[in-house]
């Protein structure tokens, strides 16, 4: 499955969400996939078909488990950790990090 879409998803839609996009567009960059949309809104937008993934904070794990490829966040500002679970789930999917 090739990832083309993340959405990135919190409450109310403005907040950490918008956050966690910022970063991940920033984690993307630096590891040369800009190919990648990432957009954000709320967990109630969360719905298969949505994204290719999603990316949520720990406290809102519960909106998204029913969804394939969801990353939880500990640290929605830590772009290491927004690094190491993308790779990970990247390498779960056999997707590339290189375009």
């Amino acid at each position: 499955m090739a990832i083309k879409k993340i959405m990135a998803a919190c409450g109310s839609g403005i907040g950490s969400s918008l956050i966690i996009r910022m970063n991940v567009q920033k984690v993307l960059q630096a590891i040369g996939r800009d190919d990648i949309e990432v957009f954000h809104s709320t967990t109630s937008d969360a719905q298969k078909g949505a994204a290719d993934m999603f990316i949520v904070g720990k406290d809102l794990e519960n909106f998204v488990e029913k969804l394939d490829n969801v990353i939880t966040l500990n640290n929605i500002v830590s772009k290491v950790e927004i690094e190491e679970k993308i790779k990970a789930k990247f390498d779960e999917l056999g997707e590339s990090y290189k375009k």
